[in-house]
């Protein structure tokens, strides 16, 4: 299977080169050129490791890796890197509705799932290639992705990673974990604007005529650890499945019985990877796309026209603080069927005009998804309802999807549903505190804040944050979002210098 550019103006690549790459030369991102078969008997991958499972996903879309080769991967990528023996845990809460856990990795984010085995992808792709140069992941953040990209990248061979995230768009813990990074490849700045600015610039450098000459005369290639890379949007289809797996084995539903997922979602990688799923078979009826006060993907669902020229709100859930959510380029690709010319001309017209509107004939083929949002005020008080009423402590953005999947029961006729839980409330002990009601009158900072919270929930405090207190940090600097372009050319001068010497 070879891979192709959503926007129809780039040869078809392997998977190899589409890992390498990141994005298509003409702007575009890599989807597969069809998609696999569906498969009826997914919930017999119970017995499986999740490393096995992830193996045998991916071989449906690199079908020019050996299976093995893949599994290998996997169990580099998800063997000691997780708290929990399973990888995630779906957890029931309440009737009729679960919550998979997706933070118990390393970074406590649900992009561990994805970024613990991306490395090692881009790795054995660099040699499959013969590609010896070195290669710079440009990483764009609206919280926690930077830490999990750099944790996967730190010192690994031939590459280097700089993370660029809004100065003051994420949580203070989610900043502390980033500039204390460990790692002599890794490089983090804040940006003076929101995650849309560093995106933009993100996707805009890999289209950039003389910065990628510049950095190929310096023996550098650009790549991105963000889910515009096939390689960190494949590997979360495994999730759904294993969720899936997990529900039929303890009785909760049947073979083929369908059941619904609520997935937060600001930059549509995570329920974009819901939606694949639910093409290989994994029988998923509604796809419910959660947002917070930044609400452009609701609006988009319920009118057809996405229109980004709207004020930005700095929102308790950070992650999800994206106005040009990358991934909904992909979909809108299926929504054409495969029409690349008209899915170029649709993200043109963003580009110049800010909006776009699609046919009522392509969002008909987008009928399985139903759509929400609540304000941050409602956040808070469905975490505080959450805990006091079952004693289960959540984040501020899976607080997001809960509250809208409260506002569609009617729409869902009561199907089971299962909430993606995307990061460790330990993560945002502020707003966990603010929800709790707890007196934080005498607390200095937030990891204060965590120890408050662990004395009167059942939620461990993770082992990470132990010692994150005591690191000091390494990266201070921000930068202006116009200045992003030096600061990728210095980045790359010093590493030249660096190597030589």
């Amino acid at each position: 299977m070879n891979f192709v550019s959503t926007r129809g103006r780039a040869p078809s690549v392997t998977a190899a080169e589409a890992l390498v790459s990141g994005l298509a030369p003409d702007g575009g991102l890599y989807v597969p050129e069809y998609l696999p078969a569906p498969r009826e008997d997914w919930e017999t991958t119970a017995g499986l490791t999740y490393a096995e499972l992830a193996a045998e996903v991916l071989a449906l879309f690199f079908t020019d890796w050996e299976k093995e080769e893949l599994l290998t991967l996997c169990r580099k990528a998800y063997n000691g890197t997780f708290n929990m023996p399973g990888i995630i845990r779906v957890r029931k809460v309440g009737e009729k509705r679960y919550f998979t856990e997706l933070f118990h990795g390393r970074t406590l984010a649900f992009k561990d799932m994805a970024l613990s085995l991306f490395p090692h992808l881009l790795q054995a792709a660099k040699k499959k290639l013969g590609r010896t140069e070195t290669t710079l992941i440009l990483t764009a953040t609206s919280g926690d992705t930077g830490k999990a990209a750099l944790a996967g990248f730190q010192d690994v061979p031939g590459t280097e990673i700089i993370v660029f995230y809004p100065e003051h768009g994420v949580s203070p813990v989610q900043k502390w974990q980033m500039q204390t990074q460990a790692g002599e490849n890794v490089h983090v700045y804040g940006v003076e604007g929101n995650f849309d600015d560093a995106q933009t610039f993100v996707k805009a450098a890999f289209e950039d005529p003389d910065l990628r000459a510049y950095a190929k005369d310096h023996g550098v290639a650009f790549s991105s650890a963000n889910s515009i890379n096939i390689g960190r949007l494949l590997p979360q289809i495994v999730y759904y499945i294993r969720t899936y797996a997990e529900l039929v084995k303890a009785g909760e539903i049947k073979k083929g019985e369908a059941f619904d997922v609520c997935v937060p979602t600001g930059n549509f990688g995570n329920i974009l990877a819901g939606y694949l799923a639910k093409q290989l078979g994994v029988p998923i009826a509604k796809l419910i796309c959660a947002s917070n006060e930044n609400h452009v993907l609701t609006d988009f669902f319920r009118t057809g026209t996405y229109d980004r020229r709207r004020e930005f709100h700095a929102t308790h859930s950070p992650s999800m603080d994206i106005l040009i959510s990358s991934n909904l380029e992909r979909f809108i690709y299926y929504l054409l069927d495969g029409d690349a010319q008209a899915t170029a001309n649709y993200l043109e017209e963003l580009r110049v005009n800010g909006r776009f509107t699609l046919p009522e004939s392509a969002m008909a083929r987008a009928d399985d998804f139903l759509c929400g949002w609540v304000d941050d005020e409602e956040t808070v008080r469905l975490m505080g309802r959450m805990h006091k009423e079952h004693g289960y402590v959540m984040d501020p953005h899976t607080a997001v999807a809960v509250g809208v999947s409260d506002q569609l029961q009617e729409e869902r006729d009561g199907r089971l549903l299962v909430i993606i839980s995307t990061a460790n409330p330990y993560k945002f002990p502020d707003t966990v505190a603010q929800a709790l009601k707890l007196d934080t009158q005498d607390a200095t900072d937030d990891f204060d804040r965590m120890w408050q919270i662990a004395n009167i929930s059942s939620l461990p405090l993770p082992i990470q944050f132990f010692h994150l207190r005591e690191k000091q940090p390494r990266f201070h600097e921000s930068v202006e979002k116009e200045d992003l372009q030096d600061v990728v050319r210095k980045t790359i001068a010093a590493m030249t210098e660096h190597n030589e010497n």
